[in-house]
């Protein structure tokens, strides 16, 4: 089984990219941070990521679901972000790496779970809020290379998928996934 990260700055495109491929036939596993942030807030919480345990709630949330997909037979898995994602946001919002995000990148790293080439969608060089995405352009290519550095950091190669339209930077992940 082969299991691909399909990652970027918030604002990328990369949801759109993941549907294309979720349309296309491929499986995706779905990131984890919007999701705890929508519950969250429903919750009564507006800021979620303001907190320490955001970070550990999606880590956990991760790994459920990448243990669940583990279980499907498909050759080819489509991963929206991973526990390195985790790991880049909470050095970004300046939150401690938690001990169980700790222990989840070592887990990730000794299994070799994902795939060493990252697919990294680049911006489109600008950011459209959102409930959930409260950044502005500039500070989401400050995340952006926080991001880059956390996945070379930990032997990962960014593989970029360049700006453009939605058919060619879906042909540009194909490519890349046979």
């Amino acid at each position: 089984m082969r299991r691909h990260i399909l990652t970027g700055t918030p604002g990328a495109g990369k949801t759109a990219i993941l549907r294309q491929l979720e349309y296309d036939g491929y499986t995706v596993v779905e990131e984890a941070a919007t999701d705890v942030i929508a519950l969250r807030q429903a919750r009564g919480d507006p800021e979620p990521w303001t907190k320490p345990s955001f970070v550990e709630e999606i880590a956990a949330l991760q790994r459920r679901r990448q243990e669940r997909a583990a279980a499907l037979p498909d050759e080819v898995q489509i991963y929206d972000r991973s526990p390195v994602c985790t790991y880049a946001l909470a050095t970004y919002l300046g939150h401690p790496i938690s001990p169980a995000l700790s222990r989840e990148l070592e887990r990730v790293q000794a299994q070799r779970i994902y795939a060493r080439e990252v697919l990294f969608v680049q911006s489109l060089g600008f950011v459209t809020p959102t409930d959930a995405r409260r950044i502005t352009y500039e500070e989401s290519l400050r995340f952006e290379q926080v991001h880059r550095d956390a996945y070379t950091s930990l032997g990962y190669e960014c593989v970029p998928i360049a700006p453009g339209t939605l058919p060619d930077r879906t042909a540009a992940v194909r490519k890349h996934l046979s």
